[in-house]
């Protein structure tokens, strides 16, 4: 994936499906370096983690 659709992702309304090695995840930010971003987990964990954007596909 690259920043500009990770920051329509952050933008939009809508829910949309995100995977980071395949597990459904909520993109939290996208960092300064525009190569990496927050993510967590769908569920009740709340565990943050951050991860390259290279790595998120749309489901």
């Amino acid at each position: 994936m690259d920043s500009n659709r990770v920051k329509q992702i952050l933008s939009s309304s809508a829910d949309i499906d995100v995977k980071y090695k395949d597990t459904s995840v909520w993109i939290d930010q996208l960092m300064e370096d525009g190569q990496t971003a927050v993510v967590h987990l769908r569920g009740p964990l709340e565990e943050r983690s951050e991860v390259s954007i290279a790595d998120l596909e749309e489901a």
